[in-house]
């Protein structure tokens, strides 16, 4: 019952290959969403998280999450916003550290496990939402199912999960994204990551080895040198054995659904676990043949993303 086998989506005829379903919605998507209200929160640690805020005062809150290197700005997030508040809820969509429009304080970034800080935005709308569902794409996906894979959330009123276009394996999608024509992804994220090294290191020096930008080549080499050791980790290997998401599906105690796409440019065989879906429960997984990473595109540019729509769907309860 959990693995949804046979899913609706098609791609438009113009989208012909995996690469143009990935890069035409984020390059030329337009979502008019009035602008939010902003809100800046501290962190246990001394540092902020940026916050936006679609209110229409509504009981049900969505809290979104992004991608790497994303924001809460980018069309896909705004799409998904878009779909929940013409539908009775509340949105909240977040930065993470040094995402938003200031660099944050700690020498830290963010990273694919880093729930503390998911838990943190959820802990501060508990106080006012009684009815709380969490969305995250890419690596916000990630973060998404570790967080209800910890039961972070046994405390908090969570009620549905949703992770489109999640890295389920890390090791494995960190080899894909950058072998092959997928170099150019990753190319792209290494380019804005070495860019917030430097920035960084100017305020942190001591703790920032900008000598190690020479040797990355690929984003798993930027993970041995940076995101590993500056998160606790002692390099990529044992960053993404502690953190990929795939290891905590088995304890998600509520409805969650996965929406990967088969010819997403990004992700491994490993994020496509047939036999562990067919187990588990209440976890959903749709694997469609087609969509893209974080696409999913519609023919009709005036109506919601099949991922909006079955986001909406699951979490609405009509799934």
């Amino acid at each position: 019952m959990p693995l949804i086998s046979h899913s609706k989506y098609q791609r438009p005829k113009w989208l012909f290959n995996r690469h143009l379903e990935t890069v035409f919605p984020a390059l030329f998507r337009k979502v008019p969403l009035r602008s939010p209200q902003t809100e800046r929160i501290d962190t246990p640690d001394g540092d902020f998280l940026d916050l936006d805020w679609y209110r229409m005062d509504n009981e049900k809150l969505v809290i979104i999450s992004h991608g790497l290197e994303g924001n809460s700005r980018r069309p896909y997030i705004l799409g998904m916003a878009k779909i929940f508040l013409q539908n009775g809820y509340d949105v909240l969509c977040w930065n993470y550290r040094g995402c938003g429009e200031e660099l944050n304080n700690q020498p830290i970034f963010y990273h694919s496990g880093a729930t503390y800080d998911l838990d943190t935005v959820v802990s501060h709308a508990a106080e006012k939402y009684g009815a709380i569902s969490l969305i995250g794409f890419s690596l916000g996906g990630n973060l998404t199912l570790k967080y209800l894979g910890e039961n972070l959330s046994n405390d908090k009123p969570i009620e549905k999960g949703v992770a489109i276009s999640v890295p389920l394996h890390l090791a494995s999608s960190s080899e894909k994204i950058s072998s092959g024509s997928n170099k150019l992804y990753s190319d792209r994220f290494l380019k804005t990551l070495r860019e917030k090294v430097l920035r960084k290191a100017k305020n942190h020096p001591d703790q920032i080895p900008i000598h190690f930008l020479e040797r990355i080549n690929k984003l798993s080499d930027f993970d041995d040198f940076f995101t590993g050791p500056l998160h606790g980790f002692s390099d990529a290997k044992e960053y993404y054995q502690v953190n990929s998401s795939l290891f905590f599906l088995e304890k998600i105690k509520i409805p969650t659904l996965i929406l990967n796409a088969q010819n997403d440019p990004f992700l491994s065989d490993l994020c496509f676990p047939v036999k562990l879906a067919k187990e588990l429960d209440p976890v959903y997984f749709e694997f469609p043949k087609q969509g893209g990473h974080v696409g999913f595109t519609s023919s009709d540019s005036s109506k919601p993303y099949f991922s909006e729509k079955r986001a909406f769907e699951f979490v609405s309860g009509d799934f």
